[in-house]
């Protein structure tokens, strides 16, 4: 078994579109992909999957990304060094910056990136140790 199959990774992402374009890509890659539609399942799949890397989405039903990202970090154990990638929409960089704050390593903006980029990214934050200290 390589070392990126042995690797999960949690898309929490409302959109089908978007999470299933994401989810296929990154199964084709290798990796594990777990999936949640929703703040709350996402968190709830987080804590039980636990997963090496969150795409995270921000503006969500249920409970929003920033919301789960706080309660991730309040895990001591394992969530607070959880590495996670927000996903954005343009004008949202308020949410963008309390997020990192809170520990996102990275974001996308939905818009403005391809699935090559997402997947560099991924590669990159996944094999550079990047835990948020």
């Amino acid at each position: 078994m390589t070392e990126k199959s042995t690797q999960k990774i949690l898309i929490v992402e409302d959109d089908p579109s978007i999470l299933n374009v994401l989810a296929n890509r990154l199964r084709r890659e290798g990796y594990t992909v777990h999936e949640a539609v929703d703040g709350r399942a996402g968190l709830d799949s987080a804590i039980s999957t636990k997963p090496d890397l969150i795409l995270l989405d921000i503006m969500m039903p249920r409970m929003d990304g920033l919301s789960v990202l706080k309660r991730l970090r309040d895990h001591k154990e394992w969530g607070s060094k959880v590495r996670v990638i927000l996903l954005t929409n343009l004008g949202q960089e308020e949410d963008v910056e309390r997020g990192k704050q809170l520990g996102a390593l990275d974001y996308l903006v939905k818009s403005e990136w391809d699935i090559s980029d997402v997947v560099k990214r991924i590669k990159l934050r996944l094999h550079s140790g990047g835990h948020k200290e």
